[in-house]
């Protein structure tokens, strides 16, 4: 692709050599601001020390060696010390034309970085369907394990089930005792709900005893430990952990039902795994590695037996890594997690963790914990903190079952999807199955883009009829510029693709055409920073300025000079290939039709 920076980078080097003798200085160049004319701006403040002179000067005079020696520039301006730099229409028009036929605009996945990345994201707990939060998660994950891949990296898109602990059993002993030997299938229910369901049966009965206790003396902290529903539950657990066939047979059972209604979400979702983990595989991992650690004094034994490491001096407080029994805490097997997959995939250079940031202590611990072990790699690991998500409605809280199950808000986003193409009357060209599918991806579009085009590390309210809005910032307005692109090209009488077109372009062609110019820019931004947002506000900035230029030149197939016409139609296909592409990086399609 033709490299404008790099252009001017020679360019410019010249210029400080040949004015101030300047060889060794850096040069950066920024997009010009909207309020000013020009391409590119050059910060001259780096030079003014060794020019000794002011930055205006310096400016006006690396403007004009520019515009003398370099044929690509047309012209500049200076704004205190900033130099605006315009590039002529024949470059703008040369970058257009040797990129006009590429489908991968935007990608740089022909070149491999050499680099491998383990990205982990879902990491569902098996007592409870997916939620809102997790669709968040799963869609994260997801669309950064695109943007890594368009950036040429070498991806593994890894998910850990938390099938086991104390939520599981919960789950397990509500359904032995109020389930009756009822089954999904029996039911009719997902299997992911059915278990659900006995979760937050659990929790109801739990608090009844606790009342009861109460009632009849015992504190609430005394109530809530004795309860028996919670006795049972712990004596469970311990079973499990025992090997008890009757508890483990239950428990492959029960899990194999959620698993099973897990890949239906999933699927639904369109979100996929290369590499499954089960917390019930590695829960044990990380407990010899403790042991090595105290030999080596990195981690001590405190007077109740429990082993512990003061982070203090990091400025982190003392954080317990093996129970005074001898039994793991979560971060044991992270620990062991994170170097069991350092082992299996020994070309791995970075780990990413995709959890919300109530866990940012927990992965500063983590991080710092593996770096004081001595594993180099410690620095590779990052978490890819996120803010959770609300509803206009508030918080959701799982255990008094109020939370909003995945399932049931694609459900929801589909019937508006329904809705809203029926009331605007753009169904007539599509049979049932056609119209079905439609409305499958803009309510998934709808639903993606809303969460994907917020910062990651933002709290967010999810709105779903905000989302779905045809006319505002939203993947349903994305998906309809798509197929009016499309419906302009299907109408064209002639072969308009391969044929390289000069003409003198206007102010809006040029702007469109130097924002497809930004597109990669901004995937190795988004690669860089972990955010697929910038993709999202991107392109959402690349379709409006396409509805300007329809809304200014309507008639392009009316269009009676030819060249015009002909640069017309491509600018139009590149803006399609542009849309679906960045769109694909959020993991959302987009139609042909609307």
């Amino acid at each position: 692709m033709i490299n404008a920076q790099k252009i001017l980078f020679d360019t410019v080097q010249q210029a400080l050599v040949h004015l101030y003798n300047i060889s060794n200085s850096t040069i950066t160049f920024q997009k010009t601001r909207k309020e000013f004319e020009g391409d590119f701006t050059l910060v001259t403040f780096p030079f003014i020390k060794e020019a000794k002179k002011s930055p205006e000067v310096v400016g006006q005079e690396i403007g004009e060696f520019l515009v003398k020696n370099n044929p690509q520039v047309s012209a500049f301006n200076v704004v205190k010390g900033f130099l605006n730099i315009s590039l002529t229409n024949a470059f703008w028009l040369g970058y257009f034309n040797s990129v006009k036929d590429q489908t991968s605009i935007g990608y740089k996945k022909e070149k491999s970085s050499g680099k491998t990345i383990m990205l982990e994201y879902s990491s569902p707990n098996t007592n409870k369907p997916l939620h809102l939060g997790h669709v968040r998660n799963n869609l994260l994950g997801y669309s950064v394990a695109q943007v890594l891949k368009a950036n040429g990296h070498n991806v593994i898109k890894a998910n850990i089930i938390n099938d086991r602990g104390i939520h599981i059993c919960k789950s397990m002993l509500a359904w032995q005792k109020f389930g009756n030997g009822e089954t999904p299938t029996s039911t009719g229910l997902k299997g992911d709900f059915f278990v659900g369901k006995y979760y937050v049966a659990f929790d109801k009965a739990y608090k009844k005893q606790i009342e009861e206790l109460i009632a009849a003396g015992k504190t609430k902290e005394e109530a809530e430990k004795n309860a028996p529903l919670m006795l049972e539950a712990q004596e469970m657990l311990r079973k499990w952990e025992a090997g008890d066939k009757e508890v483990v047979d239950l428990w492959k059972t029960m899990n194999n039902w959620v698993y099973e209604g897990f890949a239906v979400s999933y699927k639904t979702l369109g979100v996929d795994f290369d590499k499954m983990y089960y917390e019930s595989n590695t829960y044990i991992l990380g407990k010899e590695i403790i042991e090595e650690g105290l030999k080596k004094n990195i981690f001590y034994k405190k007077e109740n037996g429990s082993v512990a490491i003061d982070l203090s001096a990091d400025g982190l407080d003392e954080k317990i890594v093996l129970r005074s029994d001898g039994t793991s805490v979560y971060i044991t097997q992270d620990i062991g997690t994170a170097i069991e997959r350092f082992k299996e995939f020994p070309q791995l250079n970075q780990l990413i963790y995709t959890v919300g940031n109530e866990q940012d202590y927990h992965f500063k611990v983590l991080f710092k914990i593996l770096e004081k072990l001595g594993y180099d790699w410690a620095k590779e690991c990052y978490h890819l903190s996120y803010g959770m998500v609300e509803l206009p409605e508030g918080k959701m809280k799982s255990r008094e079952g109020t939370v909003v199950d995945a399932d049931e808000l694609v459900d929801e986003m589909l019937s508006t999807a329904t809705a809203t193409t029926k009331e605007l009357g753009k169904v007539d060209e599509f049979n049932e199955e056609g119209l079905k599918e439609l409305n499958r991806t803009i309510g998934l579009g709808a639903l993606k883009y809303f969460i994907l085009k917020v910062d990651p590390k933002k709290k967010m309210l999810f709105d779903p009829k905000e989302s779905i809005d045809f006319n505002g910032h939203t993947g349903p307005f994305i998906q309809w510029t798509h197929a009016r692109t499309k419906s302009i090209l299907r109408k064209a009488d002639f072969n308009f693709e391969k044929e390289s077109v000069n003409i003198e372009m206007n102010s809006l062609e040029k702007e469109i055409v130097k924002s497809i110019y930004d597109f990669e820019g901004v995937v190795e931004e988004a690669g860089a920073s972990f955010n697929p947002a910038l993709i999202a506000n991107y392109i959402y900035e690349v379709t409006k300025l396409f509805n300007r230029f329809y809304h200014d030149y309507p008639g392009i197939l009316k269009e009676e000079n030819e060249s015009i016409k002909t640069f017309r139609l491509q600018l139009s296909k590149l803006c399609a290939q542009a849309i679906a592409n960045a769109m694909n990086l959020l993991g959302i399609n987009v139609p042909e039709k609307m």
